[in-house]
């Protein structure tokens, strides 16, 4: 973040602090400390060693401290978040750099160092009238056209402002304007790029809303525009239905329609996809099907998660012309009389990927989780989840990545 940012950001919630004595902003304040422990390794399977890199490894250990202040009493309700995260390298990086747990030294082992620390300071102002939350600062959140990243070490934060409102009975609406976006192994912020289809811009507008027609049937309309790369516009089903005791189907549908926007060259994209879940007592089977149209990939914020079904733990299936299946399995072994424990496995298939003229691209990637939570005694809240996955393509590269990451959160208030 700029200094000049940082101060404005400071100065606003600066404006709280005489206030600060109101009960409901101390009464319903949160605070917790997360530790996160990460290994990483992805080995490069396409081959013998080349001049290219072969293997990217490292193991780092992340804190973060998260602080959620009540609101003050009066019409407007006035408050202030804060998190602190601090991340530290334990091994790795010597050549085997670029996993996304720490900042690149490009200075280092021929571009693929990795820096020994680094650090964040996101804060947050926001305001509550009624139903209805601003938010001005640091932002972290999920919508079908821009979703924050946390699949690293420490998450990625959005810099900008944003509205919701629950005012409106069965109706969530949500609105902002980011400017932008620190990634995870970044101390800084930067101006956005298109994930795969190129262009800068230092703006991202986004306004929709999900209509909740009862518990199981819900729809949601979305507006995204990257000024002067892509304009998005999102639409999404979600239909729940019980069958019996224990058992029920939930279907998943979306669809997404992407052009260019402002002087940005021709950008034509079209996403259809959707899942169906059918669940049995602690056993949930899910099968997707995913399709893009048109001459471009699915366009989204880089170092952001697209919201798409295929989007896994390393490929999103989003390329040129794409077809792309999965297969899900989840069991939560609470069934058995073991809450905490959960496995899931997965297999997506891709292909008629546009390839040098022709649609002959194929890949497929394969993914396995097993955690285990803590649910009682002095480790409560101790998490452990191991991570694996495959991937194959006749177009880019043979991956097998392994990924074990351990967490302790703990509430101080």
């Amino acid at each position: 973040m700029s200094s000049k940012k940082t101060l404005a950001t400071l100065g606003s919630c600066a404006l709280f602090f005489p206030v600060l004595a109101s009960a409901d902003f101390i009464a319903d304040s949160t605070a917790g400390i997360e530790l996160r422990n990460f290994y990483f390794n992805r080995d490069f399977r396409n081959g013998p060693p080349t001049a290219q890199r072969d293997n990217a490894a490292e193991w780092a250990q992340g804190a973060m401290f998260r602080f959620s202040s009540g609101y003050t009493e009066g019409t407007v309700g006035l408050g202030v978040d804060a998190l602190g995260m601090y991340g530290f390298k334990l091994d790795g990086g010597d050549g085997s750099g670029g996993t996304g747990l720490l900042p690149a030294d490009l200075s280092a082992n021929n571009g693929q160092g990795s820096q020994r620390d680094y650090a964040k300071l996101e804060l947050t102002a926001k305001a509550k009238v009624s139903e209805t939350v601003l938010k001005v600062g640091s932002l972290a959140f999920r919508n079908p056209v821009a979703q924050s990243n946390d699949t690293r070490l420490l998450p990625s934060t959005f810099e900008g402002a944003m509205v919701t409102s629950s005012d409106i009975s069965k109706l969530a609406l949500q609105a902002g304007k980011l400017q932008q976006i620190k990634f995870n192994s970044s101390s800084d912020y930067q101006d956005f790029t298109g994930n795969r289809i190129g262009g800068v811009s230092d703006d991202f507008r986004f306004a929709g809303g999900t209509y909740s027609f009862n518990k199981g049937l819900s729809t949601s309309l979305f507006y995204g525009n990257l000024e002067d790369v892509y304009r998005q516009i999102f639409a999404g089903v979600v239909y729940e239905l019980p069958l019996a005791a224990q058992q029920a189907l939930k279907f998943d549908l979306r669809y997404a329609k992407s052009r260019e926007d402002g002087n940005f060259r021709p950008l034509d994209n079209r996403s259809a996809n959707g899942q169906v879940a059918y669940t049995l007592g602690g056993h949930m089977v899910t099968a997707a099907y995913q399709r893009m149209s048109g001459d471009d990939p699915f366009p989204y914020i880089a170092n952001s998660d697209p919201y798409l079904v295929n989007f896994v733990q390393i490929n999103d299936f989003a390329n040129i012309d794409e077809r792309s299946w999965q297969l899900r399995y989840d069991y939560n072994f609470a069934a058995m009389g073991l809450p905490g424990l959960t496995f899931m496995t997965r297999y997506v298939s891709g292909d008629n990927v546009s390839v040098g003229g022709g649609h002959g691209g194929k890949e497929w990637e394969r993914n396995t989780d097993i955690g285990y939570v803590v649910q009682t005694g002095a480790l409560k809240n101790l998490g452990v989840k191991v991570r694996n996955a495959t991937v194959r393509s006749n177009f880019g590269n043979d991956l097998d990545e392994t990924r074990l990451i351990v967490s302790y959160t703990w509430g101080l208030w």
